[in-house]
Formats: C-alpha cells, sequence, structure tokens
C-alpha cells in the first residue's frame, strides 16, 4: 500500500532557509548550518550537501548533518552516467536504498538506517555543480511540493556558491597584482 504524500517544508521553514542563504557571508558557515537545518525542520535522519569535480567525476563532501562518520567514508561517490538523474540535473528519489541499482553503497546505508533518500541537483548557470542528499530513517511518500521547494533552495545554493567562487578569484587576481613590481604596472 502506498503512502500518502505528507508535506514536510513549509513557509515558515522555507522563509527561514532562504534568508540563511541569502544573508551569511561564510560560506563553510552557511553549508553547516543549511545540512543542520534540512535535517531538523523537516524532520528526517541526515542531510548531506557535496560538490561535484568534474575532472575526477565524483561528488565531494562539503558538510553534513545526522549522518555518522562511518557512514560518509564509506567510498568515492562516483557519478554513473547510466542511472544518474545528476546528469540530467533533476531530482533523484529512491524509496528502497537497499535493493536499487543506483546505489552504490547499500550495505553501508542499511548499517546507517537509511531507507530513502532525495538528491537534488545544485546548479548553477544550468550547470550542476553539487548534490544535497535529504536521507530517512523509514520508508517516505515525498511531497511533489516539498520536492518543488528544494528545487528553488538549491538553486539559490548554486549562486551562492558561484558568487563565492567568484569572489575568491577575484580576491586572488588582486593579491597577485597587488604583489606585481610597480614598473609591470607603469603604463608605456
Amino acid at each position: 500500500m502506498q503512502k500518502k504524500p505528507i508535506r514536510r517544508i513549509f513557509l515558515r521553514e522555507f522563509k527561514a532557509i532562504c534568508r540563511a542563504i541569502s544573508e551569511y557571508e561564510d560560506f563553510i558557515v552557511l553549508i553547516s548550518h543549511l545540512a543542520e537545518s534540512f535535517s531538523r525542520s523537516f524532520e528526517i535522519k541526515g542531510c548531506s550537501i557535496m560538490l561535484f569535480d568534474e575532472r575526477e567525476k565524483q561528488l565531494f563532501l562539503v558538510s553534513s548533518y545526522g549522518i555518522s562518520d562511518e557512514y560518509l567514508k564509506k567510498g568515492p561517490i562516483f557519478v554513473d552516467e547510466k542511472y544518474s538523474s545528476f546528469v540530467q540535473g533533476e531530482p533523484g528519489f529512491v524509496e528502497d536504498m537497499q535493493n536499487d541499482p543506483r546505489i552504490q553503497y547499500p550495505e553501508a546505508a542499511a548499517r546507517e538506517g537509511i531507507v530513502s533518500m532525495l538528491s537534488i541537483p545544485i546548479k548553477s548557470r544550468n550547470i550542476v555543480i553539487g548534490l544535497i542528499r535529504i536521507y530517512n530513517s523509514e520508508p517516505w511518500a515525498i511531497h511533489e511540493e516539498d520536492v518543488d521547494a528544494f528545487r528553488v533552495l538549491a538553486k539559490q545554493l548554486g549562486l551562492v556558491i558561484e558568487y563565492h567562487g567568484l569572489k575568491n578569484f577575484l580576491e586572488t587576481v588582486n593579491t597577485a597584482m597587488d604583489n606585481l613590481p610597480l614598473r609591470m604596472l607603469e603604463r608605456p
């Protein structure tokens, strides 16, 4: 029997998270608080936020909440072209982590007590740059409006990641310019 989807994201929590995404200056603190906020606000087991390395074709953990170190260190998370909604830039839902061919480490999920998972791609300029994974310890009938809310939050996060990347790049360029000999800065 299919469970009826229950909404978990309401305007109050959504607004609080949107405000945090737009106002935090420290990116690392923001990511840590987001993982915790997603877990607590939506009453789920845990959350991890990962960024994609194009060269390695692998996701790297940036922050998590509610998930053990043992599970987080289970092994690399490769992006599989065959099954991955990540490649298409669409949310992916896994109802049964132990019996889904898309899951790379089903035994680790069972030991961790993770039953279902929602993956939401983080995009910047329509390019997938990361992933938010929402883990639940019980079967989950996810509400479509919750998926839409997570999409919006992930898009905002993508903009913040891009902003911080550009900001870091400009700071590096400015530092390099400041360290150039004065003779190189003079106009002929």
